[in-house]
């Protein structure tokens, strides 16, 4: 027990050092942080704990999706899928349209049922088909697996745009989550909830699609961005989606107006350059979120897969169309359920009675420790000392966000980091009375409690990780800082400690007696 190798000397040293070098920057300023981000090398700690929305401030946002509009969308497709399809299978009918989540299709000849049952289950195999009439009406709607997979997709697309945005405005580590069945929650620490609502409700769908012949009927219709009194007819089906832009940028045009320089992915500069060469001298419509911002004439075929978007922008409007376009467009509206707003003022003040906290209970189980074990009860201390540099040091490393249930679970770890030398150290003392020498006692203190060390920590681990994998929000900062200080504690109340006795057993060489 006595003998510890060189290396894990420097293993324990170095872990100590890694963990006071790479927490110091939490106690430095603004200005001073910036110093050392704008003039230390890269690998130098410079890195803090990220500070949650509860202690920075920032925006709370509840967004309920409108998945009608989704389905609107399926039924849409659906038919003019199924018109394309009964028309291949000379299938006639008097009447087709769409139905709340699917479409109702009236036959001429009760014989072609079966065949068009058929067709219907091919193209969508979650459509409950039923007919009446003779078998003449036939409509086919969603299940209830079909209504469950397209509520699931909707929502996560929309919740993986929506970060995808937020990250484009450089906020750290927001929260976005999803609740109840058509629900998403944004919490965005130190962003202003204005700016917020205008990226993310912004649905930026882009669609570029063929102009019909005037006269013509069939198509949608569409008002001009600049002028909505005018609108313009065009084809239904979209020749390209904005699913296709692979990078969109502002930039100026030969006359200094800003304009939106886009560029597509193989897959849209392929179709691009095929309906561009088969439509040459005709118009096509560039539509953003059901509005026209320009309808130019293709003079020849396209194919590079670049171009660009002008409506009359100004610089920042550019400038935000191209985030929106970048990061994807939401495949439905959203509209804000609820809004907060948590000022800096408040966030501060939980800071400062997070520290107040954290400082007294750090202080309490000092002063516990060094009256009630002397010498060792000091070297309990070290070691809590650097447990505390290690947690920080970790939760900057990794760049965690900070919230108030962590600080709590900062403080619960100072109280809990000293329980293994409690262990030890009362074990100690029972095998010095039991007649033991110094140096059997100290030997049999650490052995024979390690199992029971082991044990409640593991317990207490298992319990952290059921946390953060099925808590949300403050649960799981609650369980990161503690999850990481049960790990630090663990190092730094067998490893730290022991080191320093054995020091110590080697300068003083006790015999019979112990300062514990």
């Amino acid at each position: 027990m006595i003998h510890i190798a060189p290396w894990k000397i420097f293993l324990i040293i170095a872990v100590a050092i890694f963990g006071f070098l790479y927490s110091a920057p939490n106690l430095v300023g603004e200005n001073t942080r910036a110093w050392m981000q704008s003039s230390l090398p890269g690998w130098a700690p410079t890195k803090t704990v990220n500070l949650g929305l509860d202690l920075r401030g920032g925006a709370h946002l509840l967004y309920e999706v409108d998945v009608d509009v989704v389905f609107k969308e399926r039924a849409d497709g659906l038919l003019s899928d199924l018109r394309t399809d009964l028309r291949k299978s000379k299938i006639g009918y008097t009447r087709i349209g769409t139905i709340p989540q699917g479409a109702h299709i009236v036959l001429r000849d009760s014989a072609d049922a079966a065949e068009a049952r058929k067709i219907i289950r091919k193209v969508n195999p979650n459509l409950e088909v039923g007919s009446s009439e003779g078998n003449t009406v036939i409509e086919a709607t969603l299940n209830d697996e079909g209504v469950k997979q397209i509520y699931d997709q909707t929502i996560s697309q929309s919740i993986e745009i929506v970060r995808r945005r937020i990250d484009e405005l450089g906020t750290t580590e927001p929260v976005i989550q999803r609740q109840g069945d058509d629900r998403i929650l944004i919490q965005a620490p130190g962003a202003d909830a204005g700016q917020l609502k205008a990226v993310i409700g912004t649905t930026a769908k882009l669609n570029f699609h063929l102009v019909k012949e005037p006269g013509a009927t069939g198509g949608k219709s569409f008002p001009f961005m600049e002028d909505p009194a005018r609108r313009l007819n065009v084809e239904r089906r979209a020749m390209i989606t904005g699913e296709m832009l692979a990078n969109a940028q502002p930039s100026f045009n030969q006359n200094g107006q800003p304009v939106i320089s886009f560029r597509m992915n193989n897959t849209g500069s392929r179709r691009f350059c095929d309906v561009t060469r088969n439509n040459v001298n005709k118009p096509f419509a560039i539509v953003l979120d059901n509005e026209v911002l320009s309808a130019p004439v293709i003079n020849e075929p396209i194919c590079g897969g670049q171009g660009q978007i002008s409506g009359g922008f100004t610089v920042e409007e550019a400038n935000d169309l191209s985030l929106l376009l970048r990061a994807g467009a939401l495949p439905a509206p959203m509209f804000v359920v609820e809004e907060r707003t948590v000022g800096p003022s408040l966030g501060a003040d939980s800071v400062a009675a997070g520290k107040m906290a954290s400082m007294i209970g750090l202080m309490a189980v000092l002063v516990f420790m060094l009256l009630a074990y002397g010498l060792f009860g000091l070297f309990a201390d070290v070691a809590l000392m650097v447990n505390v540099a290690l947690i920080f040091a970790v939760l900057s490393g990794l760049q965690a966000t900070l919230t108030l249930p962590g600080i709590a679970g900062i403080v619960l770890t100072v109280g809990m980091a000293v329980d293994a030398n409690v262990l030890i150290f009362d074990r100690i003392r029972e095998e010095l009375r039991a007649g033991r020498s110094a140096l059997s006692a100290i030997d049999a203190g650490y052995s024979r409690a390690m199992a029971t060390i082991v044990d409640s920590n593991l317990t207490t681990l298992i319990a952290a990780i059921i946390l953060f994998s099925f808590g949300t929000g403050p649960i799981k900062g609650f369980a990161v800082t503690l999850g990481i200080g049960i790990m630090t504690s663990f190092f730094t109340a067998i490893m730290v400690t022991r080191l320093l006795v054995v020091l110590w057993l080697r300068r003083a060489k006790p015999t019979n007696t112990l300062p514990i």
